[in-house]
């Protein structure tokens, strides 16, 4: 059996420094933020190349704060992308504003910079590209259009840990970029947790505040703000594996290189794009299918787990159906939700493992 990821040989290869680190927090009784958190945000603000990191609970309360902050709310219109995880639009709505869809390129799968002027409205507060499966969307196209009409941009960095656009990480380049620390990101916490980074003083000291209750100081609330700090132990075991992200990420890519080399040329499925000056982390490596289902049910007869992200677009999804939108409305992400499969990827994996996933794909090329 190939599992798709493996968080066992992940807490395996570095356990001492994990236990250390928890038993650390435990005897230091600091269990919400406190001192491992706050230097958890200035190794990760230095990692990502801001001035700022906040520390959250979750990726999708680092989205909902980094829109707050901006001041987006009831009335405003935030432009993203349909195919995304649900939270990048759920934090939208969170805030009282209306999420506004644009396709994805076809290749990248990350939004089309050409479909945002057709979006803009005079309602528009913000843009929210997403860095999907660990390559960032085209910063330099999406940003000239939002300078232009003088938009913030948040990126969704949420799958994009370490990941570069033109020689920049992930986060440095808009106003704010959030990330996700769940358990199966490259960079995963043993819960939940989640970051805000920026260079931006003011927009820094208002998510702070947010995060907890709305503090200025101790019970002098000045913004009505929420629970979503981060747990101590969770800061410390992250701290212990950012120092491994790079390592990590380098194997990532490594694999990424095999299976795409192995894949060339298949008629069953399309290796994803490595796009020449974005450094792609690969927190999915996912391919798109000629026939998925048949793939699906050889990869389980072999027992190799395998995911899909996503089989429904946002904007068809049952929750966001008050959107208004319909089949058709966007092609390019429609399409992709019916044809990628995300094979098996993460440091730990074998070579060998990699080339019997790719066996069974070839395998199956043939019977086609």
């Amino acid at each position: 059996m190939i599992p798709f990821l493996d968080l066992r040989a992940q807490y395996t290869s570095i356990k001492d420094e994990i236990d250390a680190a928890a038993l650390r927090v435990l005897a230091s009784a600091q269990y919400v933020l406190g001192e491992e958190v706050a230097e958890l945000e200035r190794e990760f603000a230095s990692y990502c190349g801001t001035r700022h990191a906040i520390a959250v609970n979750t990726g999708t309360s680092a989205l909902h704060l980094a829109l707050l902050a901006l001041g987006v709310g009831p009335g405003d219109e935030v432009i993203t992308v349909p195919f995304t995880f649900v939270a990048t639009v759920s934090a939208i709505c969170y805030t009282g504003a209306l999420p506004v869809f644009v396709d994805v390129e076809p290749v990248t799968l990350t939004m089309d910079a050409t479909k945002i002027e057709a979006a803009i409205t005079p309602r528009t507060k913000a843009i929210v590209p997403v860095h999907l499966y660990g390559q960032m969307a085209d910063m330099n196209a999406i940003k000239a259009i939002a300078d232009r009409h003088g938009l913030p941009i948040i990126e969704d960095a949420c799958q994009a840990h370490g990941a570069e656009y033109k020689g920049r990480r992930a986060g440095s380049i808009g106003v704010s970029g959030c990330f996700s620390f769940y358990p199966g990101k490259n960079l995963g916490a043993c819960g939940e947790g989640g970051m805000v980074v920026t260079s931006d003083d003011s927009q820094a000291r208002t998510m702070r505040m947010l995060r907890d209750w709305g503090q200025e100081s101790r019970y002098h609330h000045v913004l009505k703000g929420f629970n979503y700090r981060m747990d101590g132990i969770q800061g410390a075991i992250l701290r212990v594996k950012l120092r491994h992200l790079d390592a990590w990420t380098q194997a990532r890519r490594a694999h990424a290189a095999r299976y795409s080399a192995l894949l060339a040329g298949s008629d069953l499925v399309k290796a994803p794009l490595d796009v020449a000056d974005r450094r792609h982390v690969y927190h999915i490596y996912a391919v798109r299918c000629r026939d998925r289902e048949a793939l699906q049910h050889a990869l389980s007869i072999e027992g190799i787990q395998f995911g899909l992200h996503y089989p429904i677009p946002v904007h068809l999804q049952k929750a966001h159906a008050d959107l208004g939108y319909a089949p058709g409305d966007f092609p390019r992400s429609e399409a992709a939700a019916r044809s990628v499969l995300s094979l098996p990827i993460y440091p730990e994996m074998t070579v060998r493992q990699v080339e019997q996933v790719v066996s069974v794909v070839e395998q199956e090329a043939h019977v086609h």
